[in-house]
């Protein structure tokens, strides 16, 4: 394993420092890049000068001054250097000591959802009682009176765990109880969770006997029907019902997702569940000179394709074929070299889908009095040990990055088994294994991480008291598990190179957020009241650390890190202006940070126009 930063949170880390001279260059205060190829010899086409430049290498180097030519920067260094790369008709943008730092990378989100959910019934990720769920989605079919009986409602945002009062659980009947006779779909916020009325059900052909499929549950009453909650991929029983989005769908959602990713400062993502469409998506984009960050993306490998390796592997083979563009460049393109394999669900009540080494908790007692001990369920693995281990191999022979949804401590320990025995195949040492969430990991299997070179793709707003974490989970893990719920101190401890993925629309979309969580472990100031505090007795990130993990370290994982996710001399130009430092404010102010400018491959994407 190689490139390990030893990470520490000192001031003295982020120094001044200038960049090597040689020769007559020392003379002129300029640059080179690689042996003897000196820059200074053609102006830049945008200087930015007067600056606080994070640059994230391998020394957490602080500058003054950044050049770019041809969508790459050809100077970091200070204001004196810099000025002789500064010509005619080069822009020069005076910083006036604000931040400047590479582009986010967010390491896992779901694009196409994040954009739908712009344009669907959304409730907001609000906490509602039954009432008000009904009224909202209520006012949503009266906004479109016109619509035909048989036109689906999509409603997304439901945030189950926080349904008042605690442990409101709607089926199908909530919906039933509306005034409309169209079908409802509504995606939990967690998108493990669909809740579907009657009349959904009926055009989908789901009824009390319909089979669960590979990876997924209906969920049933005590009698046997189905209550109308799916979970995990039962969801798609349903969600196959409704009519296809239309190409055209597809790219104005894709193109709602990317304005919303440059505002954040999202310079490169990786689409975390892909199929298609999504490619096609991005591919039409890309023809028009759209897209706006780099997209990667994970192809999706279901669990009905354990048993058909060869089959799964000659279909990412060819997608990757048909939409890869090949080695990045300043223009933003579309990159495909991983594959997207669930092994478990959610570790929430009431769903409790994340596979674990030991039960789940249950309340023996009663609401006033309960009695939490261990029940007889300890969630799903989705994925046979054996059937994972040959799928992985075979990914990496074609050299595929598995990007694997490991939530549970028993699916984490199954996953990083699959690793280690993955690094041991032809092509297996190479890639690069994520494993998204790692939320319940077994201590024994924090150092596991480093020493597989697995990385863990947190998303660190869940590391916060909120109803998921507290009222959802809490009492149903255990003082124990709880202890350790949302590890990423100790994966940090054991020397896990921590990368960060926001899962955006699993919560609204706020990467400044997610950092400060990542660091204080706080929900936001306005929910202290109700929760208070950090989540549990695990420690927050060193701030340089969360930083890293959205930029050179997310970067690592998508196996760019030699493009991508720091600001050095050769490196491709994303980055971005933020309205104040990230290293000097009040850790709780660093979810208030916003985004000034946006830049990828030298283009400037997003602007507030706040700077000259």
């Amino acid at each position: 394993m190689g490139g390990k930063i030893l990470q520490t949170e000192r001031t003295s880390r982020f120094r001044q420092s200038a960049c090597i001279r040689v020769g007559v260059l020392a003379l002129l205060g300029s640059c080179v890049i690689g042996a003897g190829v000196a820059y200074a010899e053609e102006p830049a086409t945008t200087v930015y000068r007067n600056g606080y430049v994070y640059t994230a290498d391998t020394k957490d180097n602080v500058v003054k001054a950044l050049a770019v030519r041809d969508g790459r920067i050809v100077y970091v260094g200070n204001d004196i250097g810099v000025k002789a790369l500064t010509g005619d008709k080069t822009e020069v943008v005076d910083l006036e000591g604000r931040m400047l730092a590479p582009g986010l990378i967010d390491g896992h989100l779901h694009p196409l959802e994040g954009g739908a959910a712009l344009q669907s019934c959304n409730l907001k990720f609000d906490s509602l009682t039954l009432s008000e769920f009904q009224a909202r989605i209520q006012a949503c079919l009266d906004a479109e009176k016109d619509s035909a009986p048989d036109t689906w409602l999509m409603v997304t945002a439901w945030y189950r765990q926080a349904m008042q009062p605690e442990g409101t659980n709607p089926g199908a009947e909530a919906l039933d109880a509306l005034k409309t006779k169209r079908p409802i779909i509504v995606q939990s916020s967690d998108y493990h969770s669909v809740l579907a009325n009657s009349r959904a059900m009926e055009l989908a052909g789901i009824d009390d006997k319909t089979a669960n499929p590979a990876g997924g549950s209906i969920i049933r009453d005590a009698k046997g029907k189905a209550t109308g909650i799916f979970e995990d991929q039962a969801g798609d029983l349903i969600n196959a019902a409704r009519p296809a989005a239309t190409p055209q769908d597809n790219v104005v959602q894709m193109q709602l997702a990317l304005k919303a990713m440059s505002a954040q400062g999202v310079t490169t993502f990786l689409d975390a569940l892909a199929d298609e469409s999504h490619l096609a998506a991005f591919a039409t984009i890309a023809k028009g000179d759209g897209l706006t960050a780099r997209s990667f993306a994970a192809l999706y490998v279901g669990a009905e394709m354990a048993d058909k390796v060869k089959e799964a592997t000659e279909s990412v083979k060819k997608l990757a074929k048909q939409y890869d563009s090949g080695a990045l460049g300043a223009t933003p393109a579309v990159s495909i070299r991983h594959a997207k394999i669930m092994l478990d669900g959610v570790v929430q009540a009431p769903a409790q889908t994340a596979g674990l080494l030991e039960p789940y908790l249950e309340n023996k007692g009663s609401d006033d009095h309960p009695d939490f001990r261990p029940g007889n369920h300890a969630g799903d693995v989705y994925w046979k040990p054996d059937a994972l281990k040959k799928m992985l191999a075979s990914l990496a022979a074609i050299g595929i990055n598995p990007h694997i949804h490991a939530i549970g401590d028993r699916s984490v320990r199954e996953a990083l088994d699959a690793v280690a025995d993955m690094r041991k195949q032809p092509g297996g040492a190479k890639v690069r294994a994520g494993l998204a969430h790692v939320e319940v990991t077994d201590p024994a299997d924090f150092k596991r991480f480093a020493e597989l070179d697995a990385i863990p793709v947190m998303s660190f707003q869940w590391a916060k008291p909120a109803p998921d974490s507290i009222d959802a989970a809490k009492n149903f893990l255990g003082p124990d598990r709880f202890a350790r719920l949302e590890p990423e101190g100790s994966l940090h401890a054991a020397g896990a190179r921590i990368a960060f993925g926001s899962d955006w629309p699993v919560d609204p979309f706020n990467e400044w957020f997610a950092l400060k969580v990542g660091i204080t472990r706080t929900n936001d100031s306005t929910m202290w009241d109700k929760y208070p505090g950090s989540l549990n007795e695990e420690a927050g990130l060193p701030r340089v650390t969360a930083l890293r993990a959205a930029t050179i370290n997310a970067a690592y994982e998508l196996g760019a890190e030699k493009e991508i996710g720091s600001l050095e001399p050769g490196k491709l130009a994303d980055f971005i202006v933020i309205d104040r430092n990230f290293f000097d404010i009040a850790a709780e102010d660093i979810g208030n940070i916003k985004v000034l400018r946006t830049v990828v491959g030298g283009k400037t994407v997003y602007d507030t126009g706040d700077l000259h």
